[in-house]
């Protein structure tokens, strides 16, 4: 027989698996990690990051400030929580039950001049602090989502990054790298699940067509004339066996029904999904949290909550940016779809459950949670009518949870109006090497895919959250 030259793509369109597992973002094929005695191990760890698109207020939230004057503070009173000396808004009665299971940050800043959606979203997600266009060459830095997939891709899931509702209406609110992977490429680019018009909160919610069950007897046949090409050649190349290592570990990966079980809303007890809230939120998070069980390494969550019945204006990316009258975006501080009194119960519901079910399956040792804006907003309100708040990278809040970040404190501290932080403040760099760091990715690897020296982050993880 003639000799054949095969290599990692032949092997893998002869099993007709090729297009799917080398081409479509985020299809990311995983293997077991090794460790330092040479024996396979899984990568365990994922994390669950919601993006609170738009960048809420962190001094009507998490960063409250009582005794500073009322156009400063707003119309909110804090609450007491678990932790003593951690206030939070009044209208997270549920969040503050959990407090003790995650770390609240109120150091967070952008150095720099910038105040526009789009590059305080690059500058989040990329863990920089440059400016997205240097000298007319966009910065091509992946997201936090990429590098995950690219150090620790699924060992059980064909899918090693997703994002839940990808920012839609203006462009303002989409970062330029979202949906390409920046320099890794599309394969490690996210999967995009679900729209305004598809969400899990709807009855007829439909999965990305990538989870569709795919035909196994067509695979089957073309399994075997592999196995036959391979059988010829396998006695003079060794290699061979890797090259069918690999099919075989793609087409279970694709004919598994694991990934798609996880859309299966309607498995959980209907308690539960009303626990969690039935908006786009609520029902975000519960499928986030069944596609970590699935094996879905990092999952971003657009922190849209929905619109309100009585006021459709809200798009379904930016529902914390809230300006108010001068922007025609209604009362920031009211209950419609751009409004606190909307959006807060229904983060304060939806992330409390997430929160308690990862605790109480033990998930939450091995997953992430990272909850924050891409900036907050000016600590004095906008006089104008209905009152609002404008874009503010100087200071904003974030929360971590889980994968051995210590419950029930506060890191960093802003001045008394909120305005700056004053103790431990924390740029993008930091927030992004701590993601890393808990997700055991070494932020030192000298290698990208392309075997180029890359530096993930300049950033230091912040080893005082951990515990």
């Amino acid at each position: 027989m003639q000799d054949l030259q095969f290599n990692r793509r032949q092997a893998l369109l002869a099993g007709g698996l090729g297009t799917l597992s080398m081409n479509l973002p985020g299809v990311v094929m995983g293997s077991d990690e090794v460790n330092a005695a040479g024996q396979a191990v899984r990568a365990e760890k994922s994390c669950i990051f919601i993006l609170l698109c738009g960048g809420p207020s962190h001094v009507d939230t998490w960063d409250m400030k009582p005794d500073a004057p009322i156009d400063y503070r707003g119309p909110y009173m804090p609450i007491e929580t678990r932790v003593p000396g951690m206030l939070i808004n009044e209208m997270h009665t549920e969040l503050a039950k959990v407090a003790d299971q995650f770390t609240l940050i109120n150091s967070m800043h952008h150095p720099g001049s910038i105040s526009n959606h789009f590059d305080a979203m690059h500058n989040l997600l990329s863990g920089q602090s440059t400016k997205r266009v240097q000298e007319g060459v966009l910065n091509d830095q992946p997201y936090l989502g990429s590098i995950v997939a690219r150090h620790k891709p699924s060992s059980r899931n064909f899918v090693s990054n997703a994002w839940l509702i990808k920012c839609v209406g203006p462009p303002v609110f989409c970062a330029p790298n979202i949906g390409i992977g920046g320099y890794l490429g599309s394969a490690y680019a996210p999967v995009f699940v679900g729209s305004a018009e598809n969400h899990p909160a709807m009855p007829e919610f439909q999965p990305p067509e990538i989870y569709a069950p795919v035909d196994e007897s067509r695979f089957g046949d073309r399994r075997g004339l592999l196995s036959q090409l391979e059988s010829a050649r396998y006695d003079r190349d060794k290699r061979v066996k890797d090259w069918s290592d690999l099919r075989a570990k793609t087409y279970d990966a694709m004919t598994r029904t694991e990934g798609r079980a996880a859309f299966e809303l309607n498995r959980e007890p209907d308690a539960v999904r009303q626990r969690y809230g039935m908006h786009p939120l609520g029902q975000n998070l519960l499928l986030a949290r069944r596609m970590v069980e699935a094996g879905v390494r990092f999952i971003t969550v657009n922190g849209w909550a929905g619109q309100a019945t009585h006021d459709k204006s809200g798009p379904p990316s930016s529902s914390w940016d809230m300006h108010g009258g001068n922007m025609g975006m209604g009362n920031a501080f009211g209950d419609g779809s751009y409004g606190m009194g909307f959006c807060l119960p229904r983060l304060d519901q939806a992330l409390s459950a997430l929160l308690g079910d990862l605790k109480q399956s033990g998930l939450l040792k091995n997953t992430l949670v990272v909850i924050t804006g891409e900036f907050g907003r000016t600590p004095y309100v906008l006089k104008q009518d209905p009152p609002g708040r404008q874009h503010w990278p100087q200071c904003f809040s974030t929360i971590l949870a889980g994968a051995g970040i210590k419950g029930g404190q506060v890191y960093g501290k802003s001045n008394r109006y909120g305005e700056f932080p004053t103790h431990n403040a924390v740029r993008p760099e930091e927030l992004a090497a701590t993601i890393y760091h808990a997700l055991d990715i070494p932020i030192n690897n000298p290698l990208d895919a392309t075997g180029m020296f890359r530096a993930l982050t300049t950033g230091k993880p912040i080893m005082d959250l951990f515990g």
